[in-house]
């Protein structure tokens, strides 16, 4: 079985002014951008081709904004990430540049 393109464990998601979770997963597998509780329930999915994902210019370095079927999303990922001593983006940026990867974009 493939590894997912991208995964992220611990994601605030934020819809509106509600949390749904703040636990979740975000993954994009097989070509969907997935939104996931704790539970591994599902809260929204969309081919990746259709999803808008953009860090907001307003928003702390860890956030990243996700616009499926309609739905915008504010995602807080990467509190600890990188890990301590380790180079890298943070998540936020990484899922935002996953997300162009995945549906063929470059930059």
């Amino acid at each position: 079985m493939a590894e997912p393109e991208f995964t992220a464990t611990g994601v605030r998601i934020d819809k509106r002014l509600r949390s749904l979770t703040r636990a979740g997963q975000v993954r994009i597998d097989k070509g969907r951008v997935e939104l996931l509780t704790s539970y591994g329930s599902e809260i929204d999915s969309a081919p990746v081709q259709a999803v808008r994902a953009s860090q907001p210019w307003y928003a702390p370095e860890g956030r990243a904004l996700a616009d499926l079927n309609g739905n915008r999303y504010l995602l807080t990922l990467g509190e600890h990430d990188p890990a301590p001593g380790e180079p890298g983006p943070p998540a936020a940026r990484r899922f935002v540049e996953a997300v162009r990867r995945a549906a063929g974009h470059s930059g």
